[in-house]
């Protein structure tokens, strides 16, 4: 492995729900796996809103993350291309080309939480942690694979 760290980035258009989500799931899991050096990682929106939906704010706490101060961002093209992964929501208007191999994009083609029940939401929140999850427990292997 290169001295560089594996950056992944989560965004989605609005940067207010899936995305946070997925970036608060992926900061735990790189803590959890002692990965605080190795990964690095990014989250924005192409058109951020104003603030953190409260819906994802409150199916966040539950799980004991709070998310309340967190703020959307844009996240521009440049920044995604020096990713090494990039995930989206299913909702993207990510310019990066497909054939470019530098870079593994994911779409997890899920549900936008805003508007949406709160059980509905949990869902959601579920697979996005189990997502994460298993997205990490690749990092994880091609990291010790290469170290």
């Amino acid at each position: 492995m290169s001295d560089t760290p594996v950056r992944v980035a989560f965004m989605c258009v609005q940067n207010a729900g899936r995305s946070q989500m997925s970036t608060a799931f992926a900061e735990h899991e790189r803590e959890s796996r002692d990965l605080d050096d190795v990964v690095e990682i990014l989250t924005g929106g192409t058109r951020p809103a104003e603030h953190v939906h409260d819906v994802v704010v409150e199916v966040m706490r539950e799980e004991g993350f709070d998310l309340s101060n967190r703020t959307p961002r844009e996240i521009s093209t440049d920044e995604l291309e020096s990713c090494d992964y990039v995930v989206t929501m299913g909702c993207s208007t990510l310019e990066l080309g497909a054939d470019d191999s530098a870079v593994d994009i994911r779409d997890w083609a899920l549900d936008d939480p805003d508007g949406t029940d709160l059980d509905r939401v949990r869902e959601i929140r579920d697979e996005i942690r189990d997502r994460v999850r298993a997205l990490f427990d690749e990092i994880e292997r091609e990291v010790t694979t290469h170290a």
